[in-house]
């Protein structure tokens, strides 16, 4: 199963009041685990940066400026996130600021039924307890170290990690064949099998002895009609 876990960053808070995406980061995941392929972007948003979100993510107007605006990334992205479930950390928030540029190009938008939201997840497993990416990282024992500032394609790559704890984690006792077997699913697309050779044995034969067999006559004889005498 091919998913796309992505990220943005923004001007600001509000796609409604005008604020805009300024970078995209994908990471394609398939059955849980990352491939290595990604899509990242930088993107001008042709307006000033609010400095509380430069001071989030780092990215000023003059880094931003030679950038390509959304029009010309639109198909590019478009192309990598194909019809694939989006997981994204607090989904409203990035599939919001999405759907707002792609209306603006006269493009349909993207359902929020293709929205896996992982904060939903983290709130259903671990009710009361923080759910935002730092803390979940911290849960499950991943190194963000790198993370000094929000950045999409870091913080992708990081979610995609929580996404497989979130899943259930890695299960290395459930793989089903050797090495081998796993590269031969791999080509052929199916589940690999695992044969084991179950040699048998020969089975052992348990009479019981003399004085066993006479301490069971001796207690049929004080049953009356015993049903294993019939």
């Amino acid at each position: 199963m091919r998913e796309i876990v992505l990220d943005t960053e923004t001007t600001g808070l509000s796609a409604d009041n005008g604020d805009r995406l300024v970078e995209i980061g994908c990471v394609e995941i398939v059955n849980l685990m990352p491939t290595g392929t990604h899509f990242h972007r930088y993107i001008n948003p042709e307006r000033p940066m609010n400095p509380d979100a430069q001071a989030v993510h780092g990215l000023g107007d003059a880094f931003l400026a030679d950038k390509p605006t959304f029009s010309e990334v639109a198909g590019d992205f478009l192309d990598f996130i194909t019809d694939a479930p989006l997981v994204i950390h607090n989904a409203p928030f990035d599939m919001g600021f999405l759907n707002m540029e792609l209306r603006r190009l006269g493009l349909p938008e993207l359902p929020m039924s293709r929205a896996v939201d992982t904060v939903a997840i983290a709130r259903r497993r671990f009710p009361g307890a923080q759910a935002n990416l730092d803390a979940l990282c911290r849960r499950y024992g991943i190194d963000n170290s790198d993370r000094d500032l929000h950045g999409a394609l870091i913080d992708a790559d990081l979610l995609a990690r929580v996404y497989l704890e979130l899943r259930g984690g890695r299960q290395p006792g459930l793989t089903l064949a050797a090495d081998g077997g796993s590269a031969r699913g791999a080509e052929t697309g199916q589940t690999p099998v695992t044969r084991v050779d179950r040699s048998g044995r020969t089975p052992r034969v348990l009479e019981p002895s003399e004085a066993e067999a006479a301490a069971h006559a001796a207690l049929l004889e004080k049953i009356e009609e015993p049903v294993w005498t019939r």
